[in-house]
């Protein structure tokens, strides 16, 4: 790790060495089944063929990242956070890792099964295109959305698209979701500055929507499927306080509080 990336401590556990450009990143933290049936679904798409499949871990207690299971799924690497935060401490664990390994580009999904694994195969197509951004959409034509909470749809369609294209001049359709891809130049490039402690929670994801298309990066949005199952809602963010707290990120990226000081157009 470069001396200037501020990223929390994490342990690497290594199954299968280093074979492709590109690596798909899992960040989960106790996914229990959902990430067994994702990690299958990836599996029986030959997905280990065409990408490394870095698992990162925020320090799972249910079982459900057990050594021998990852094998089994062809998994490359095992990276577990050691140190604080939350999905964005996980997220810049798995680019320093990335990086230093030299990929030359990462696809994430999440590890609650909700994204169909089927789209992976097109992130590493527009990746290998030169897109540096290429972010999951369930509402462009083409894309599925089964099951979503009513209000978590209004929130994304009325409130925090239009706040994140307004802001980075790029139109958004589905701006919350981690099914991403970033190029390795991007999250390189210093008037980015993805590994600072400013990134705990749910601000990395907003904050690069708002910030890549500001720089000029080439950015692209794909149709996918999102599937919350009937009567469940796998997520980490709930209540009033969770929200409330994604609303004040949302806003606090789209007015460049995240920008790096240095550069804080």
């Amino acid at each position: 790790m470069p001396a200037h990336r501020q990223v929390p401590d994490y342990q690497i556990a290594r199954f299968l060495p280093k074979t492709h450009q590109y690596c798909v990143v899992v960040p989960v933290i106790n996914e229990g089944d959902r990430l067994g049936a994702l990690l299958r679904r990836m599996d029986s798409l030959g997905i280990a063929d065409r990408a490394d499949i870095v698992i990162a871990d925020g320090g799972s207690t249910d079982g459900s990242t057990r050594a021998e299971a990852l094998r089994s799924a062809h998994v490359s690497v095992l990276l577990t956070k050691t140190g604080p935060g939350r999905l964005s401490a996980q997220l810049r664990c798995a680019y320093d890792f990335a990086l230093d390994e030299g990929y030359a580009g990462i696809v994430t999904i999440d590890g609650n099964n909700k994204d169909d694994p089927a789209a992976i195969p097109s992130f590493l197509g527009e990746l290998q295109d030169g897109i540096d951004f290429v972010q999951a959409s369930r509402f462009l034509p083409g894309g599925s959305a089964e099951n979503t909470p009513r209000s978590r749809d209004l929130a994304i369609r009325l409130v925090h698209a239009p706040v994140l294209s307004i802001s980075s001049g790029f139109h958004w359709t589905d701006t919350t979701q981690g099914f991403r891809a970033y190029s390795a130049r991007l999250l390189l490039d210093p008037r980015v500055a993805p590994f600072r402690d400013v990134f705990m929670d749910y601000e990395l994801l907003a904050y690069l929507s708002h910030r890549a298309p500001r720089l000029g990066y080439a950015c692209k949005e794909i149709p996918t499927a999102r599937h919350y199952p009937r009567g469940e809602v796998p997520t980490k963010i709930s209540g009033v306080r969770g929200n409330l707290r994604l609303l004040l990120t949302l806003f606090r990226a789209a007015a460049g509080s995240y920008n790096p000081r240095s550069d804080p157009r």
